[in-house]
């Protein structure tokens, strides 16, 4: 009989376009005498190479109980499938056995499960799964950072700032040297009108890593809402010329344009890759 584990994991949907494969069921093997952790690590390899297969070999090894280990694989293989359903059932699952046995690394497992649930869109099931792995004490310190981080993430995916600040100045207080925490932090102030904090924040962002383009590009967003128009441009032209390519340098060239500032847009335009070489 397959344990109800491997009936749950195997029941997740997979992403539209993965091979046909990766949906069918799992065949019976041979005895497979290799230790849980050999195997696991072989698993995880399979992952980069063949998701599809990987997630196969997880499924088979869930349904001879593999347990946590068998779980955690699935949800990486599904994740590198772009399933972040699924994933987020497998890594659930394994933080739900890890903490039936006092495994230390439940914790991880459910901030991986809320971060796949995040990527599904599911900010309900990303609370809850994060919320599980903050309250777990084997998490501290730079993980539990960030993994505060992640909720005021999915907080703000749930348009309920005011957890999203309470989050984020937690996530401060245990990850202060992490740029993009004092990012997200600019961002979600300007997001509450609080123009002050965005500026401070922004300013301890650009300390850090002052040649990041999304980082310069939100200088110029609360330098605008602040009302700093040409300190404004200033920055969003700074960051287009650092990554022209990118997300943030192209909303600031927009940003450039919708200003009126087309002598700083042409200068600043993306420039097109260049062609072979390294």
């Amino acid at each position: 009989m397959i344990p109800a584990l491997a009936l749950l994991l195997a029941a997740a949907p997979v992403q539209a376009g993965t091979p046909a494969q990766a949906s069918a069921p799992a065949q019976a093997g041979p005895a497979d005498n290799r230790s849980p952790g050999a195997r696991f690590d072989d698993c995880v390899k399979k992952t980069d190479s063949d998701p599809a297969a990987a997630q196969q070999i997880a499924i088979a090894w869930a349904g001879t109980g593999g347990g946590t280990l068998a779980a955690q694989c699935l949800g990486l293989a599904r994740s590198a499938l772009n399933d972040w359903k699924g994933a987020a059932d497998a890594f659930s699952a394994a933080a739900d056995i890890a903490q039936k046995m006092n495994d230390r690394h439940a914790s991880d497992l459910w901030v991986s499960a809320g971060n796949a649930a995040l990527a599904d869109g599911d900010t309900l099931r990303a609370r809850d799964f994060l919320s599980k792995g903050i309250a777990d004490p084997d998490l501290s310190g730079q993980l539990k950072g960030e993994a505060l981080l992640d909720r005021a993430r999915a907080d703000v995916a749930a348009n309920d700032l005011a957890s999203a600040r309470s989050d984020m100045n937690d996530a401060l207080a245990l990850v202060p040297g992490d740029p993009m925490a004092w990012l997200l932090s600019a961002t979600l102030a300007r997001r509450m009108g609080d123009g002050n904090r965005a500026a401070d924040d922004i300013k301890e962002a650009m300390s850090r890593a002052p040649e990041q383009a999304d980082i310069v590009y939100e200088a110029g967003n609360i330098a605008a809402t602040n009302g700093d128009i040409a300190g404004a441009r200033l920055q969003w032209s700074h960051a287009v010329n650092l990554d022209p390519n990118s997300g943030a340098g192209r909303s600031a060239l927009a940003e450039l344009k919708a200003t009126g500032d087309d002598a700083a847009a042409a200068g600043a335009s993306p420039q097109k890759p260049a062609s072979g070489g390294r």
